[in-house]
């Protein structure tokens, strides 16, 4: 038999990833794709007509599928191979071409809805409401209702934008994974020791001398500590044109492709614009709300980050250059001036911040408010960098948590969380298996700067979300949320790193075990809020790029369309979009974060009151409001509308000005 559809006889039914090859995945898929078909026919044309036989019984039909889907597509994004790739670009329109027989089969549709009309009589709990709706809402949304030429026509159209997303997202990894920028002795010895230690680790998996990648975790700490303009210059332009170089891997005309297939699909289901169809079942609601919440945020943002620029273009004067300021010069300048006005210097700060110290801060903040201890568990796993911890509270198993850290060629770019098994109680208690990534420069120790401490604590609070999850229904489990809710829990859980006893008690030096200073934590702390004039225009102007490509009819050339929509709002000339089209991954990849990439933002607004609630007891770990953000929170994944939730705990729904007070940009509104 398959391994992947073997019964694993492993601790705690971890995938037995040492005996699997690439070559296993495609016929596991085949196999596990005909017994999905055979059972959802099976419900579709058989008597049962209950709940149970039909809604439970669809939970549960594709068991192997999702188990086979949870560990390639895991580590298909996290360490692919050609094999991988070439299997992803064959599944995308057989995933979707499944998908859409699902939601086309009218008899099963016409059980679904039946049990919708009479479900006042079913005496169903509020849990399986809310799972009845959602399937009801999902197959609407699918195309469900469409009958002949407008069905099969966005069948089509799904299958496609399937065939693209993959398309754009292996077009970026293979243009990151093919530029490098080699240093000389004395480009390398003018950088930090933890930018050299990066750079030469780079050199080393790409068999070369000490090199600068398209990996964030390098090209970062280059940009800001590089005094060579030349080649900061370099290093950002190859940076910001990934997917934009012409040849197979360049995604511009994909964008346009896909922007337009999203149109078409949003018109068949009889809405104006993509962005309306999507907008639908989120907090927002409209592109209206979205674009009303952004403009708030950007003109505050845009007048704090001229009047950095204006200082900093004085500096790069100062430097004997004439202006003016440009994109490759503002992280190396605010660096400076981040020394000069805070005394804050990361080469002195990385220090204190190593991986396993960050780590140590992040499971004991999670003890601290939730009861969950951390034991570490040997592999093998998926890839000698990933390591493994066994998740339990008083004694019970509670889920499977993988770290997989370090960059490395292998993998796409940023950060995430994801499931290789969600939490769900129908059919036996299933217990989760979490993976967190991330792309940290890699080294001896990994140091890492404080954003990179920041995004170790954001993706556990995704992990959080899956981990502490319990609903009956995977349906429901864990991050299966409104978009713009579900940045909530990742977000929040960032505020923990700015307790201030938490650093105290976990920055301590890798070499001597000396905590953080004193003042250097003060230092830190008082600096929170710098510099984000910059990051708040990097993400707002990519944010309402996003919603203008969705709204209205699809631009013919979305290079264009960026252009004015940039110039519109008055893009200082030195920043630029946090992610340009052609690389915007979160956007073109997939559908997740399509008219969405507003969500962390949306989100900003209830983390920063969430972490009042905490703030207001005088206890950041207070053991009421953790209890309440776990029951309603954590643990409830999708079983209710998001606001809903968010008024459970809190109580009331908060405005901008939180936000806007956490980024120090409340003076300037």
């Amino acid at each position: 038999m398959n391994v992947l559809l073997e019964n694993w006889d492993t601790p705690f039914g971890l995938p037995p990833f040492a005996r699997i090859k690439d070559e296993d995945f495609g016929p596991a898929f085949d196999e596990a794709l005909g017994r999905a078909r055979a059972a959802i026919g099976a419900i579709a044309d058989g008597p049962g007509t209950s709940f149970a036989e039909v809604i439970e019984a669809l939970e549960l039909a594709e068991g192997d599928l999702d188990r086979v889907a949870g560990v390639f597509y895991n580590l298909a994004g996290a360490d692919s191979t050609e094999a991988r790739e070439a299997l992803m670009r064959e599944l995308a329109p057989k995933m979707s071409a499944f998908s859409s027989e699902v939601t086309n089969n009218k008899t099963l549709f016409a059980k679904i809805e039946a049990l919708w009309q009479g479900r006042e009589g079913l005496g169903l709990s509020p849990e399986q409401l809310r799972v009845l709706d959602l399937y009801r809402r999902m197959f609407v949304r699918s195309g469900a209702a469409l009958e002949g030429e407008a069905a099969e026509r966005l069948t089509a159209v799904k299958a496609r934008l399937a065939v693209l997303g993959t398309q754009f997202g292996q077009n970026l990894l293979a243009d990151e994974r093919s530029w490098s920028m080699e240093l000389s002795e004395a480009d390398l010895a003018a950088l930090p020791g933890f930018v050299q230690d990066a750079a030469r680790a780079a050199g080393v998996e790409k068999g070369t001398g000490p090199v600068v990648t398209l990996s964030r975790s390098l090209i970062v700490p280059f940009l800001q500590f590089s005094p060579n303009r030349a080649l900061r210059e370099k290093a950002y332009e190859a940076w910001v044109a990934r997917g934009a170089n012409g040849g197979e891997t360049d995604n511009r005309a994909i964008a346009a492709e896909i922007l337009a297939l999203r149109h078409e699909r949003a018109q068949l289901l009889g809405y104006p614009d993509f962005a309306a169809f999507k907008l639908e079942p989120e907090m927002a609601k409209t592109p209206e709300a979205v674009r009303d919440l952004l403009m708030r945020v950007w003109s505050p943002a845009r007048g704090k980050a001229l009047a950095d620029a204006g200082v900093l273009e004085a500096m790069l004067k100062a430097d004997g250059f004439v202006g003016p300021l440009e994109p490759w010069d503002w992280r190396y300048y605010s660096e400076k001036r981040r020394k000069a006005e805070h005394d804050l210097d990361e080469a002195a700060l990385k220090p204190y911040l190593s991986l396993e110290a960050m780590l140590g801060a992040m499971f004991d903040c999670s003890a601290r408010l939730f009861g969950l201890e951390f034991r570490e568990i040997e592999g093998p796993f998926y890839h000698p960098d990933v390591r493994g911890w066994e998740v339990t509270r008083g004694g019970n198993h509670v889920a499977v948590f993988l770290g997989d850290y370090f960059a490395r060629g292998s993998k796409r770019s940023g950060a995430w969380c994801s499931a290789m098994r969600s939490q769900r109680k129908l059919g036996g208690d299933q217990r989760p298996i979490v993976v967190n990534v991330c792309n940290f420069a890699k080294g001896d120790p990994c140091l890492l700067s404080y954003d990179d401490a920041r995004t170790l604590f954001h993706e556990f609070g995704h992990a959080l979300h899956q981990m502490l999850s319990d609903v009956t229904y995977g349906f429901i489990s864990g991050t299966s949320v409104a978009r713009d809710f579900v940045e909530l829990p990742s977000q929040l859980y960032e505020h923990w790193l700015e307790v201030p006893s938490v650093l105290e008690a976990h920055a301590r030096h890798h070499e001597t075990g000396e905590p953080m200073p004193a003042d250097m934590l003060k230092r830190l702390l008082d600096a929170g809020t710098y510099d984000q004039g910059f990051a708040t225009v990097e993400f707002v102007s990519s944010a309402l790029v996003d919603l203008e490509f969705h709204t209205g009819a699809p631009p013919a050339d979305p290079m264009q369309k960026q252009a004015e929509v940039l110039e519109g709002l008055g893009m200082p000339r030195a920043i630029r979009m946090r992610h340009a089209t052609p690389h915007f991954a979160h956007v073109f990849s997939g559908d997740g974060y399509s008219a969405g990439y507003y969500s962390y933002m949306w989100s900003e607004v209830m983390d920063a009151d969430a972490f009042a609630a905490f703030e207001e007891t005088g206890d950041a770990f207070d053991p009421e409001t953790a209890r309440k953000l776990e029951r309603y929170i954590l643990s409830a994944g999708g079983s209710e509308e998001a606001e809903a939730l968010y008024l459970k705990f809190r109580g009331k729904m908060p405005g901008v000005e939180a936000l806007l007070k956490g980024r120090g940009l409340l003076d300037a509104a």
